[in-house]
């Protein structure tokens, strides 16, 4: 019996320090998006692809001598900064995430940021908030993105309708942190280039009537309609009111409007008009689609960067040796760039065996990661227009 306790407690004592080391057997990624609210149509296929790279690490065994890796869901609500806070505060408090993927829109974001994910210490990586702003905020090292600052974004705007000849636009933008960002940061390459802005327009979501909006935008007139929304609510809204008055009937998109719910929305009615979201065409591109098969639409808005949100989590942990945000987070940028051997989608394991050799990897991923600055993506974009009611890809930039 004595020797069965001796065996008992050195076994938990091995386990304790297993554990103090980061080395939990169980590995837990808060996966926070706006499941509801004006981007909920893409939230499902971001959601899936964070889900698809835990899903491939757990399955593999390797992560940290085998730690068993679980997504948890939390709705940011992408609009509602006290509802994503107490949501993400749950996810660190509750559920004891190890770090979060997410969140998705800048606003709200920024939220989770400053007042959850400063205070006890947490990674986030988020696919896909955008504003400048945040390239700058207050982060203790602790916050990435594998989308593109809109700084960015602003610039390939004004070459995609530079080069279609529109040479002035009338801009609506949604009135929060991700539509003030992208619209001046907009305004500034596109009057820089040539073009004029005839209007710079907030707009409220939520609203059943956006005619008084509309009409002000009507009245200053423009060869195009720059709607910097959301597909799910204001920016469709605005969209519908435009062409039921008649005062526009084509328009560009930025990447909070590019979904497919745009097409089940309007079809043919809104052929000619043109966009952009962040996307490349790069071999990772492809593997992921593969990997995804049919299970959902794999081209959907800022899913491949969630795949590479939550890939870039696990393989920081890897190559720190724990699971902690406070050791992971230094690994973040090494694991993202070069030098190392490059890895795709599909090749995590292979990737983590790597890393337990003591071998540098360049993760790749699904959207051609490479992270720079406060740690976010340089940025790659697809640009798009609308063809006989349906989305189609031009080029990419």
């Amino acid at each position: 019996m004595k020797k069965l306790l001796l065996a008992t407690t050195a076994t938990a004592l091995m386990a304790g320090a297993a554990f103090a080391d980061g080395h939990a057997k169980d590995v837990k990624i808060g996966i926070i998006l706006g499941f509801t609210g004006p981007l909920e149509s893409l939230a499902q296929q971001m959601a899936g692809g964070a889900e698809a790279a835990i899903k491939e690490v757990s399955e593999s065994g390797m992560l940290l001598d085998g730690a068993t890796v679980t997504g948890i869901r939390a709705d940011s609500t992408c609009v509602d900064a006290a509802a994503a806070t107490s949501a993400a505060e749950r996810l660190v408090t509750s559920d004891k995430v190890n770090a979060i993927m997410g969140a998705d829109c800048s606003g709200v974001t920024g939220a989770i940021l400053s007042n959850v994910a400063l205070a006890n210490g947490t990674v986030m990586i988020s696919p896909s908030a955008t504003s400048p702003g945040l390239s700058t905020a207050e982060d203790n090292g602790l916050f990435f993105r594998t989308a593109p600052s809109d700084a960015r974004q602003g610039v390939v705007m004004t070459e995609v309708l530079m080069e279609e000849g529109i040479k002035s636009v009338a801009l609506t933008y949604t009135n929060n942190d991700y539509g003030k960002g992208l619209a001046d940061a907009f305004q500034s390459a596109y009057e820089a280039a040539g073009g004029t802005v005839t209007i710079s327009a907030a707009h409220e979501d939520g609203k059943a009537d956006y005619s008084a909006e509309v009409g002000a935008l009507a009245s200053a007139g423009g060869d195009r309609l720059v709607v910097a929304g959301y597909v799910d609510q204001g920016g469709s809204g605005i969209v519908r009111a435009a062409l039921d008055s008649g005062a526009f009937d084509t328009f560009h998109f930025p990447d909070g409007m590019i979904s497919d719910k745009l097409v089940e929305n309007f079809g043919a009615e809104i052929n000619g008009s043109t966009g952009q979201n962040p996307g490349t065409d790069s071999p990772g591109a492809q593997k992921y689609q593969e990997l995804i098969g049919d299970a959902f639409n794999a081209t959907s808005p800022f899913s491949a960067e969630s795949y590479d949100a939550a890939a870039l989590i696990m393989l920081a942990m890897q190559a720190a040796g724990s699971s902690d945000s406070s050791a992971l987070k230094d690994k973040v940028m090494d694991v993202a760039n070069a030098p190392g051997e490059k890895i795709y989608p599909g090749e995590l394991a292979k990737a983590l065996e790597l890393l337990k050799a003591g071998t540098d990897i360049d993760y790749v991923g699904a959207s051609a990661v490479e992270l720079i600055g406060a740690g976010e993506s340089a940025g790659n974009y697809r640009q798009v227009t609308f063809t006989d009611g349906a989305l189609e890809v031009v080029k990419y930039r």
